[in-house]
């Protein structure tokens, strides 16, 4: 039976946090509010969970969840090469509205679905969220509702929507505005903006002056549609057809082909319990995750490095998206992430 946790209170929030966490390293499914609309995600390496998280929304592995992460430098574990431009651009924009599609790190044992090598991230700026984050790590969040609905703004409409599907469901009160986050290409030499939500191109591109050019897509007029699966990525308000549903994931659909899947490779292990205060990274000097890394082994290495004192969550890197939240209506990731064209949902 799914629990419900009002998280506007302090008990009930003390009670929630922990509860989702749980949940998520059990292998549920759960709702989280995010700063654009609610989502519906789980750990982004569990490919089990990520599947149920796409079967509750009626979604095929053709429209892959963005993911969330805690901190920009999370970024860096997930995805390689990233340019200078998305690194301005997550400086500016982090913890926000703003989902980035990158070249995923192929060294790294996830299954997000048709991601076509690329992954959308985001880091959302609600404190419920970042706490859990903080706690379990990286997730594949996309918007919560199902395929051709709008995305729920409260935990009540994705209640209804979602049902039993979910195990957790963590009530902030309403969502955000219910504007999805603006989603941007980094794949490239230049960023191509994919879909405008709550950050508008005069932002982006004063961001990014005067070093690079950014190539406007065809889709830049704001949109109540969510344009990824990000959890923000969660999306603005979503459109009556289920076409704007499946915007959110787009974010993938343009990068080359995916990597395929370990089928034995290690998706568990816990991410590492460090407090969210501001201190030093901990993990500046622990490289970046190699083939064959698996989860646990890059955390063996990076609790070597951590010292006995509180710090900025690591990243969870060993070897996509949604944070894109890209384009459904959470800023949630977003999902299909896509490059050169595609747009996570959130």
């Amino acid at each position: 039976m799914s629990e419900r946790y009002d998280c506007t209170d302090p008990s009930g929030r003390a009670e929630g946090v922990p509860a989702a966490a749980g949940a998520i390293r059990r292998g549920e499914v759960i709702v989280l509010p995010t700063d654009t609309v609610y989502g519906i995600g789980c750990d982004a390496f569990d490919a089990n969970a990520v599947a149920s998280v796409l079967a509750a929304k009626g979604r095929g592995r053709d429209m892959p969840p963005p993911v969330l992460i805690p901190t920009a430098r999370t970024a860096q574990g997930l995805a390689t090469a990233v340019p200078d431009y998305a690194q301005r651009l997550m400086e500016k924009f982090w913890p926000g509205p703003l989902t980035v599609v990158l070249k995923a790190q192929t060294s790294l044992h996830w299954d997000l679905g048709e991601t076509n090598g690329t992954v959308a991230l985001r880091v959302p700026d609600h404190e419920v969220t970042l706490e859990l984050l903080g706690d379990v790590g990286p997730m594949a969040v996309t918007s919560a509702n199902t395929t051709g609905d709008p995305a729920a703004r409260t935990v009540d409409e994705a209640l209804a929507m979602l049902g039993e599907s979910v195990s957790v469901y963590l009530d902030a009160g309403p969502a955000g505005e219910g504007e999805p986050s603006t989603i941007i290409d980094c794949t490239g030499e230049a960023p191509v903006t994919l879909r405008l939500g709550a950050i508008p191109q005069a932002d982006i591109d004063a961001a990014l002056l005067p070093a690079d050019d950014v190539v406007v897509g065809d889709d830049t007029e704001p949109s109540d549609e969510p344009a990824g699966d990000v959890a923000d990525e969660h999306a603005s308000e979503p459109a009556d057809e289920p076409a704007a549903d499946a915007d959110a994931d787009l974010g993938a659909e343009a990068a080359g082909a995916a990597p395929e899947p370990t089928a034995d490779a290690d998706t568990t292990g816990s991410w590492p319990e460090v407090a969210q205060e501001e201190h030093p990274d901990p993990l500046a000097e622990v490289p970046a995750p190699t083939v064959g890394d698996t989860v646990d082994e890059w955390h063996d290495v990076a609790q070597d490095a951590r010292p006995d004192v509180t710090a900025d969550p690591p990243d969870r890197a060993t070897g996509a998206d949604p944070l894109a939240p890209i384009a459904e209506s959470p800023d949630a990731p977003t999902d299909t992430h896509a490059t050169n064209g595609g747009a996570p949902t959130q």
